[in-house]
């Protein structure tokens, strides 16, 4: 292993970047690729799988993170170890709100640190938030291609059925009062990543932002599965076009 070679990503400072987009699903590289310049595989190794192109020019890597706050903060932290400051997550979330539709393009302005691995980074009472300039940026970019983002607080978790089976569980009582808290509060969307990505990117001093699509229409709310597009394939052209957007800016 070469000295700047880093441990879970397998990649060194000779295959850097400015730019990443981190969706959490490995699978999802490949079709985020599609829409890059001159788009290859690089490697794979546990859930990190990466592939590389180019964007107005500029290369652009792609980093599944899987799934969760530890390995979200280790590939961003291992990115930008190798030269890379600006990230966009691209991943799914799941509505809180009725005013969040399943396939509306979520933009997280803020998270709710329901989870532990942003606290070995920054105390609980720091915010995760993105950068601001990426998160304009993903707003115009939405706009652009005709969606209505929906622009508010996510909820990030450690545990996917904690949510899904509250009741089953033995704190179940802490778990629903503080639920029903952050609901009351504005809440509107909820996944697995932000609030992690976000106290890394703020700990280190670069840039990141999520672009989510929501996956669901809010729990009793009556099901509105009115979108012919792939859902997964409009919050990919969305953050790829930011992404332009960026590095023309940048430039």
């Amino acid at each position: 292993m070469s000295e700047s070679m880093q441990m879970h990503i397998q990649l060194d400072k000779s295959q850097a970047a400015k730019y990443a987009f981190i969706p959490g699903s490995p699978d999802r590289c490949k079709r985020i690729a599609e829409h890059l310049d001159n788009s290859k595989f690089v490697n794979q190794n546990r859930e990190f799988t990466t592939y590389e192109g180019y964007l107005e020019g500029e290369k652009v890597l792609i980093v599944s993170t899987g799934i969760g706050g530890p390995s979200a903060a280790i590939a961003v932290e291992e990115l930008s170890k190798i030269g890379v400051d600006t990230m966009i997550r691209i991943g799914t979330c799941a509505s809180l709100h009725e005013d969040v539709k399943k396939g509306d393009i979520v933009l997280p302005n803020g998270v709710v640190k329901m989870e532990g691995t942003s606290q070995h980074y920054l105390p609980l009472e720091f915010p995760a938030v993105p950068d601001y300039f990426l998160l304009k940026t993903l707003e115009t970019a939405a706009q652009t291609l005709g969606y209505d983002p929906k622009i508010g607080v996510n909820i990030t978790k450690d545990s996917f059925y904690t949510q899904m089976e509250a009741d089953t569980k033995p704190v179940a009582k802490e778990l629903l009062n503080k639920w029903e808290s952050y609901l009351r509060g504005g809440a509107q969307t909820t996944s697995m990543e932000s609030a992690t990505i976000f106290s890394v990117a703020s700990s280190i001093g670069i840039r990141v932002a999520t672009a989510l699509v929501s996956a669901t229409d809010v729990v009793g709310a009556k099901s509105q599965n009115i979108y012919g597009l792939d859902l997964e394939q409009r919050v990919i052209e969305v953050a790829v076009e930011a992404m332009k957007q960026v590095i023309r800016t940048d430039k």
